[in-house]
């Protein structure tokens, strides 16, 4: 009894360092996530001004937002499943570096072609980092039971994508170097990133099969549930890509021009889906629940963003920031959570994959289509219309929600 009583002793200072580490890592890669997404959004605000400087239209600033997903799906489609082969932690490296040259690219550039080269790089970060980031928070949080991992997931995205229109806003409008500095200080703290990641205890791969490029595949036995909570979280961030894309210029057609506030106006959705996730996450609703009434206040704030122009009302503007974020978050968590429950662990990375390949789908609908739209209507009836096909979808799927729970 004296040397279990010993043994028990003995081995609480080594549970004590392993939850520390444990707790590190979760860290580490939260932060290097949303470092990662800082920077993908860091020129949402700065846009308007690129557009004058290098004299391009409405269309090809949609075509070099939507660049990110163009590049970003093929990413997923290569480096889906690489993870699970080969381990996170390299893989979470390499992201961190495509990452760093996509900052270096937007710092440096002087004409439109480097933005393109910028936001393909960006997405080939977010591609890389995406699965394999969401299976690491997973696997290194001690307590998998709970719903800590899906909500570090949805912070690190909502909050990296709002964080940055906020920074370069904010630096732009007061600090030198308007154009470079906010590209700068996020290229600083990637560096950072890259050497905490590298330092993370790696997990192995899922076993000796050869890796290969290939469309991330889900399990039959989950298809069904996994298209709906796909179809959810795309939804969430096609309305949400409305708010980092075009919305600063819809923003400034109601007489807003400072940088800083157009970057404030795309922060507070992002700010609004933060305090959602961490909120929902205390209250723990029914996952199908939770996802339907995300929905619905995602489509209540499309109805505000499209009749914002038509009344000329920033009020309107801000409270369609406020609802879609609202909804985002409540939709977006609860499909997360619900995916990570779903994923076999020896495929989480590819599932995870699979998952991202539904968002930026969506996202690059929503930002394309309002750019088309616009070649031959008003840029308000273009963000009207896109607002209004992803209402209707989103209460379409709410219903499927509700179909399910029942």
């Amino acid at each position: 009894m004296t040397s279990s009583v010993a043994r028990s002793r003995a081995t609480q200072p080594e549970r004590a360092r392993r939850q520390t580490g444990d707790r590190r890592a979760l860290v580490t890669v939260t932060l290097s996530w949303l470092l990662v997404m800082t920077g993908a959004n860091l020129a949402a605000p700065l846009y308007a001004g690129y557009a004058a400087r290098f004299r391009f239209s409405s269309l090809v600033l949609t075509l070099v937002f939507a660049t990110y997903a163009f590049s970003l799906i093929p990413t997923l489609l290569l480096f889906g499943r690489l993870s699970d082969r080969v381990g996170r932690r390299p893989v979470l490296l390499a992201g961190l570096a495509a990452a760093a040259a996509g900052l270096v690219v937007f710092a440096l550039a002087t004409s439109t072609p480097w933005l393109f080269a910028a936001r393909f790089m960006q997405g080939v970060a977010v591609g890389m980092i995406s699965g394999p980031a969401t299976a690491a928070l997973v696997e290194l949080d001690p307590r998998r039971g709970e719903r800590r991992p899906a909500l570090l997931a949805g912070l690190a995205q909502a909050g990296g994508s709002g964080a940055g229109p906020l920074l370069a806003g904010t630096l732009a409008a007061w600090a030198p170097a308007p154009d470079r500095l906010c590209y700068l200080v996020v290229l600083g703290g990637t560096a950072c990133a890259a050497v905490a990641t590298w330092r993370l205890p790696e997990q192995s791969g899922g076993g000796n099969e050869k890796w290969r490029a290939q469309w991330p595949r889900v399990p039959g036995a989950i298809a069904a549930p996994f298209a709906r909570v796909g179809i959810t979280a795309g939804l969430a961030w096609g309305a949400l890509a409305l708010s980092l894309s075009i919305v600063p210029s819809y923003a400034a057609n109601l007489g807003t021009s400072s940088l800083a506030a157009l970057g404030a106006l795309a922060a507070i959705a992002l700010a609004a889906s933060c305090s959602a996730q961490v909120v929902t996450q205390r209250l723990r609703p029914d996952v199908g629940r939770a996802q339907a009434l995300g929905l619905v206040v995602i489509a209540l704030g499309l109805a505000l963003l499209a009749l914002a122009s038509p009344v000329r009302s920033l009020t309107l503007l801000v409270a369609a920031a406020i609802a879609t974020g609202v909804g985002h978050g409540l939709a977006y968590l609860a499909a997360q959570d619900e995916l990570n429950a779903l994923a076999p662990a020896e495929r989480r990375g590819e599932v995870t994959s699979a998952f991202v390949c539904c968002i930026y789908a969506l996202v690059a609908t929503a930002v394309i289509s309002t750019g088309l739209l616009d070649l031959d209507l008003s840029l308000q009836t273009a963000v009207a219309g896109t607002a209004a096909m992803l209402a209707v979808t989103a209460l379409a799927v709410a219903g499927w929600q509700v179909r399910r729970d029942s």
